[in-house]
């Protein structure tokens, strides 16, 4: 019988190597898909599950004209990607390197599926957004389980709640509260890139550059892992 080992608890001292830069990058492509999923598929997150579940609230009650299919799809395709990502993460003892390089590959290869199929299908059928909405909150959902297991301390990608609050209410060092901004930012950076683009590229432009992205992320991840000095931040 395998025993599953728990994800790692985040250890300040602990070597990250070029990880937080990374997840980082995941970040940006948090604001970019999330900006695309509220403006364009009807007013639903794909990474965001604190909004959807406040929105299904919504749409029970009958106000807001939020969709009870879309705020319930985005949070079980979430879920499902978290379990999947999570369980497939957790029975590998892998460099972390590696570990980031095949999840956000994987990433990448579902978020560009759904560029393409924004391109090619729109975004304005109820069929199309469905799946666009299932895709990319899949894609999500494996991120979150992803960095959960890398245990990089104030980089969840997704949630600022938390960091936000600890920015604040902590008596931290610089270099802690330096990185809490620069998770912060980096999400606004990305849901104002992907506004840009909506309003003036196309409305897959911010897919696509959230592929591409995940796909410089993983390429990265993967050639650090391989280099000399990798075994540090494993």
């Amino acid at each position: 019988m395998t025993v599953q080992q728990a994800a790692p608890r985040a250890t300040p001292g602990r070597s990250q190597g070029p990880l937080p830069a990374l997840l980082v990058c995941l970040t940006v492509v948090t604001g970019l898909v999330d900006a695309f999923s509220y403006l364009s598929l009807g007013h639903v997150f794909v990474a965001n599950m604190t909004g959807n579940v406040v929105f299904l609230g919504l749409a029970l009650s009958g106000v807001g004209a939020v969709s009870i299919a879309a705020s319930t799809l985005a949070v079980v395709a979430f879920a499902v990607g978290a379990a999947v990502g999570g369980r497939w993460a957790s029975g590998r003892e892998v460099h972390r390197g590696h570990l980031l390089a095949a999840a956000t590959s994987i990433q990448a290869a579902i978020v560009l599926g759904a560029a393409v199929i924004a391109s090619t299908a729109g975004t304005q059928g109820s069929a199309a957004q469905l799946t666009l909405i299932g895709l990319l909150a899949l894609a999500m959902g494996g991120q979150n389980a992803a960095v959960r297991r890398l245990a990089v301390p104030d980089l969840t990608t997704t949630v600022l709640t938390l960091t936000v609050t600890g920015l604040v209410a902590d008596s931290t060092s610089s270099s802690v509260r330096v990185r809490r901004v620069i998770s912060v930012l980096s999400m606004l950076a990305g849901a104002l890139a992907g506004g840009l683009l909506l309003r003036w590229a196309s409305p897959a432009a911010p897919l696509w550059l959230a592929g591409a992205l995940l796909v410089a992320c993983a390429a990265t991840a993967r050639a650090a892992a391989g280099r000399a000095g990798a075994a540090a931040w494993q």
